[in-house]
């Protein structure tokens, strides 16, 4: 992952600022490992009790038993020490995420690339945008974003705050407007612009799931007049503290707008961090970034050892 070291200025390295946002989820790990070891050699109790620690984080009944199975392999009626545990749920952990561990390409073959951006309301989207567009811009790319969120005001005015913050234009229409109307309007700007990244925000009502799937095809359905190669990505962002519920999401938008990416947000404030290996597990989608704090470097590139990694407690892996 970039920025692992300490900048200078006191400002904390991506890797601490990944262990501190972890740190609920792996302190609830690391109590619970500790008391289950410290006075009894394992057998068959401690390993169902361990399973049940893992469920208890989110990590998913498939992934918990394998790495239950893991600890106890070899080892029943000995003495395991926590750090073992925390060791072998690490490396588990890592297996499980290393397969979804896929950066997000801008391919400079469309242009604009257009990303769709999806999510239930207040899952941290609109946010989301605006630290992807700081950081394409960074990159030196020409960034376009649509505030196709029409059926929320607040979301149009969010956006427009982001796009003074990151010098990004920003197409945007009254609230109530015709979402596809104004992708359609976007895109042409941005073709006009040549701009290198077109970012779309899309409305996230998931109890209207019919008019949303009705909104969704139809955006990109008239993206397709102006590029019928659009939309190039299609992102789903998740927010890590509704643990399960950001399970149901995944299956519900993968039918709804044909998700090609996860980007997981709000790791910061769970102790449901696991939720992550469940659905990598699951669904086996590509996470592309993932996010653990408010600042708009708080948005990294997901790396799957250095999350399981912090994720299980431990210090970060030697270079």
């Amino acid at each position: 992952m970039n920025d692992s070291t300490e900048p200078e200025g006191g400002r904390k390295s991506w890797w601490q600022r990944l262990r501190g946002g972890l740190s609920r989820t792996s302190a609830s790990i690391a109590a619970a490992v500790t008391n289950l070891v410290a006075k009894r050699r394992l057998d068959a109790g401690v390993i169902e009790e361990l399973e049940e620690v893992l469920i208890r984080a989110d990590l998913g009944v498939d992934a918990a038993g394998r790495i239950a199975a893991a600890v106890g392999e070899g080892r029943y009626d000995k003495s395991v020490s926590a750090e073992e545990i925390k060791a072998i749920l690490a490396a588990e952990v890592e297996k499980v995420l290393l397969p979804v561990e896929v950066p997000l390409a801008i391919d400079a073959a469309h242009r604009p690339f257009v990303i769709v951006v999806a999510g239930v309301n207040g899952s941290g989207k609109t946010t989301t945008i605006g630290k992807l567009a700081a950081r394409f811009s960074r990159d030196g790319r020409r960034v376009v974003l649509a505030a196709g969120d029409t059926f929320r005001a607040a979301a149009i005015e969010q956006l427009k705050i982001w796009g003074e913050r990151t010098k990004t234009p920003v197409v945007a229409g009254r609230q109530g407007a015709d979402a596809a109307g104004l992708a359609y309007e976007a895109l042409a700007s941005a073709q006009a612009q040549r701009a290198d990244v077109l970012i779309v925000d899309t409305a996230g009502r998931l109890q209207n799931k019919a008019g949303l799937m009705d909104e969704l095809a139809k955006i990109v359905r008239v993206m397709k007049k102006l590029d019928p190669s659009a939309p190039h990505a299609v992102l789903l962002v998740l927010d890590a503290t509704v643990g399960q519920n950001a399970m149901s999401q995944v299956g519900e938008f993968q039918k709804i707008a044909g998700v090609t990416g996860l980007v997981m947000t709000k790791l910061d404030g769970t102790a449901r961090g696991g939720i992550l290996a469940a659905i990598a597990a699951k669904y086996r989608l590509p996470v592309h970034f993932i996010g653990v704090g408010e600042g708009v470097d708080d948005l990294m590139p997901f790396a799957a050892k250095d999350f399981a990694r912090a994720l299980a407690g431990l210090e970060r892996p030697a270079a």
